[in-house]
């Protein structure tokens, strides 16, 4: 059962990246007494530049290379990335996903303690850090192409290219954000559903907010999965967790667990204009609060995220709880659903670029 769960937290960021080649660094960095020069002119910069998201900069001296450690209001992020821009991108980004993850909620949340991500400028800092970081597990996680991953508290994240970074930030925090503050753990179709609408953001008058209908990548797999006439019912999509579709060993199995979890958070928050949305909320509400409908077993595992969340504890919390928030009328909701798919992809053209990765645009 452990190996279904891990296989699980390393499934769900291989998707997120599209098991694509390692994003590399285009100059080589700069080494010793430079990096440190370098560093503090870049610490200074950000200082003088008054970043309304930032709260302070502050030198981060660590094994894996001079870094920055930056203070946001509900985040630390210690950091050996030197590009300026992606330095001041990811204080105001991380604190509109912090916002947005409350948004799913009836009342914001408080957060008591920040939480802490590590940034790290290229792969091997951050294959270094995971070798220290996650044990036994290291090994496993290194085995991700590209990419982050969530563990003991923290997002570890390296650099892939500016979107792409920030969509596994968006992704990555939403887990480390509900891992935190809800007493039930999540059913894997919700909580993967709900991270990947923060993958995707758009800027507008100076203003960061979060659009998952932009998000080309799962609306390409889910193009794909519609196309190919091998979609997930929807009353097995709730019930299904990343390790069981790993377990087919079929990629299509696996990016239609992804895109239709993703499509079915959507389908629960704008269908019908926003039909099911009350229930949506009520639903992470109670998961929030520890009021789901739950045996004493399932509650147990729900609230113990020291033990494994299983296949059949998926199977059977996931099931449960859709039909008893959203309803049990699991054939009709499915054609709406299905439906809802098909709109949302309507002429979109995907075209894969190799293994994984694919582009995507409308007609």
């Amino acid at each position: 059962m452990m190996r279904e769960f891990r296989a699980a937290l390393i499934l769900a960021t291989l998707c997120l990246a599209g098991c694509t080649p390692s994003y590399r660094a285009r100059t080589m960095p700069a080494r010793g007494d430079e990096a440190r020069q370098d560093g503090a002119v870049l610490l200074e910069r950000l200082r003088s530049e008054h970043l309304p998201a930032m709260v302070s900069v502050e030198p981060w001296e660590s094994k894996y290379g001079p870094g920055l450690k930056l203070t946001t209001g509900h985040y630390e992020i210690f950091t050996t990335m030197t590009e300026p821009l992606m330095l001041r991108m990811v204080p105001g980004f991380i604190e509109s996903a912090y916002s947005g993850y409350n948004d799913q909620l009836p009342q914001p949340l408080d957060t008591a303690s920040p939480f802490q991500i590590y940034l790290f400028a290229d792969r091997q800092q951050w294959e270094d850090f995971t070798h220290s970081f996650a044990g036994e597990q290291a090994a496993i996680f290194c085995k991700i192409k590209s990419g982050a991953y969530y563990l003991n508290g923290a997002c570890v994240v390296y650099d892939i290219g500016p979107k792409r970074t920030l969509s596994a930030l968006g992704h990555e925090g939403w887990h480390q954000f509900n891992s935190r503050h809800f007493r039930y753990r999540l059913p894997s179709w919700l909580d993967e559903g709900v991270a990947m609408q923060f993958e995707t953001s758009v800027s507008e008058g100076g203003l960061l907010h979060f659009d998952p209908a932009a998000n080309t990548q799962r609306l390409g797999a889910l193009k794909d999965t519609l196309s190919n006439g091998k979609p997930i019912p929807l009353k097995e999509l709730v019930a299904t967790s990343p390790g069981e579709a790993l377990a087919t060993d079929q990629d299509e199995a696996v990016m239609a667990f992804y895109s239709e979890s993703y499509a079915l958070v959507r389908f629960l928050r704008e269908a019908d204009s926003g039909r099911c949305l009350d229930s949506y909320r009520r639903l992470l509400a109670d998961g929030l609060l520890g009021r789901w409908p739950l045996d004493e077993s399932a509650g147990t595992t729900a609230a113990d995220r020291n033990l494994p969340r299983t296949i059949p504890w998926n199977r059977q919390v996931g099931r449960q709880l859709f039909e008893h928030y959203i309803g049990p009328n699991l054939d009709q909701l499915d054609r709406e659903y299905t439906a809802f798919c098909h709109r949302i992809t309507r002429g979109l053209v995907t075209t894969r670029i190799n293994e994984g990765e694919r582009l995507a645009h409308s007609n």
